[in-house]
């Protein structure tokens, strides 16, 4: 009998194979390990994972469906609240979300809950389960800008009320930051995410790319011209933050952004594409969040010797453990309590090294960590002919800037309530990155879900 206490092992690519090709890192379960692991959920009445959940799957409920090897049944559960989940399965950070509440996990492991939502809705992309779709359209008309995470999410759930959603892209492929930001060894883009998509469209969402808002047309336009009762603003954050430190001009700088943004959506990192990338052969990546672990992953297929720089420790790295964990595996050396001071430049303009100095963690600050504070007398140069910065982003400001009465912060991020996402705007939500800055996808759709919800509230008492 299997041991309780403990989840059932997932299956993963060797370190060394995997950190030489772009193949998915994890296999994830098949039905009979995810009929065992269902087996240690204690079907708690009072579920504290429901709680930790950003968008209130009925967890116990999925997974007593899985131990009875109902499996259309359980996608049918998580359905009711995810219009992702193979993609939630894979990239949410579960461990501090709902498996930090399982019970299981005071005495033992947590059930594996993110795993098992994999493997349910893999199982249903790959069996062709449909959604469950409006029984009849309301006659309402919704506008939705982006196709990332809170976007498809909003649609989705709007759709499911029988409402007629339309989603605009500025892309001209579908999926915002699940195909331009995520790598293909974390995240599948044909396997999983055009097919996510495409259960969207099954819900009767319509979708139109090449269309930037602000450029192509405004959300004044949308509402005024074409009928629009409502718009959510779900146009994510890709505008990227620099240090400000002598060098950062030159060639071979790249953010993050850009550097995953040719490999992911452009294909760089596959040989029948064209597209160029400065792979660089010694790669330094500045940060310490979940976007620099894919940047320096990626880097590291690319052929080159990878350092991860980060200004505090270990402990203090905001990326997901199993990320970490897997980037620590593969190989990719991490200077920590580290911060650079300058990207130093040869005579042609390109990155040849970086001054960096070693920093100690003082008193905490305001987010509560301690701040890292320069030692005096400490600093060395690392040899290098790349750098990426991966330092977080902001949400472009060209739909605030071309849309009337519609307020941002200082931070460039567009006001709106937690609750519904209701903006200063009437009749215009927003939520996701585009409001809080760069953060998850299981957050944003969390606010896809409050944005729908506020949409619903205002349209079905017009």
């Amino acid at each position: 009998m299997a041991d309780v206490l403990k989840k059932v092992p997932v299956r993963e690519q060797e370190a060394k194979v995997r950190a030489t090709n772009f193949e998915e890192v994890c296999y994830g379960y098949d039905k009979e390990e995810a009929m065992e692991e269902a087996v240690r959920c204690l079907n708690c009445k009072n579920a504290k994972c429901i709680q930790g959940c950003p968008v209130a799957i009925d967890i116990p409920g999925f997974i007593s469906k899985v131990k009875e090897g109902d499996i259309e049944g359980a996608y049918k559960v998580i359905g009711e609240s995810s219009a992702l989940p193979a993609i939630c399965g894979r990239v949410c950070p579960q461990e501090s979300q709902c498996e930090c509440r399982c019970i299981r996990g005071i005495k033992g492991e947590p059930v594996s809950i993110g795993k098992l939502e994999r493997f349910v809705a893999d199982y249903a992309l790959e069996h062709d389960i449909k959604p469950r779709k409006a029984e009849k359209m309301n006659g309402h008309k919704v506008a939705v800008i982006g196709s990332g995470p809170s976007g498809l999410t909003c649609a989705g759930d709007l759709a499911k009320m029988g409402y007629d959603v339309t989603v605009f892209e500025a892309l001209h492929e579908l999926g915002g930051v699940l195909v331009y930001g995520i790598p293909e060894f974390r995240l599948p883009k044909e396997k999983v995410v055009k097919k996510e998509i495409e259960k969207v469209k099954e819900l009767g969402v319509k979708f139109e790319t090449n269309v930037v808002i602000g450029k192509s047309t405004t959300i004044d336009q949308l509402m005024e011209e074409e009928e629009f009762e409502a718009v959510f603003i779900g146009s994510g954050a890709g505008l990227p933050m620099f240090m400000g430190i002598p060098g950062e001009t030159a060639n071979g700088v790249f953010s993050a952004n850009e550097y995953l943004t040719r490999s992911n959506l452009m294909k760089a990192f596959d040989d029948n594409y064209d597209t160029p990338i400065a792979a660089g052969k010694k790669v330094a990546v500045v940060g310490g969040g979940n976007v620099a672990m894919d940047a320096a992953r990626t880097a590291l297929r690319l052929g080159a010797e990878v350092h991860i720089v980060y200004r505090r420790s270990e402990a203090e790295l905001p990326a997901r453990v199993e990320e970490v964990h897997h980037a620590m595996e593969e190989g990719i050396i991490f200077n920590l309590l580290t911060n650079p001071k300058e990207i130093l430049v040869d005579e042609n303009g390109w990155v040849r090294g970086m001054r960096v100095i070693k920093m100690e963690l003082g008193e905490p600050d305001a987010s509560g960590r301690r701040r890292p504070v320069e030692i005096p007398g400490s600093e060395y140069e690392i040899e290098l002919d790349t750098v990426i910065m991966s330092l977080g982003t902001s949400p472009n400001p060209l739909i605030a800037s071309t849309t009337k009465g519609l307020e941002t912060n200082r931070r460039k991020c567009i006001v709106a309530e937690e609750e519904n996402g209701q903006t200063s705007k009437a009749c215009v939500y927003a939520g996701g990155d585009a409001v809080t800055g760069a953060a998850t996808v299981i957050l944003a759709m969390g606010a896809g879900k409050a944005g729908a919800k506020g949409i619903h509230e205002l349209l079905s008492n017009k």
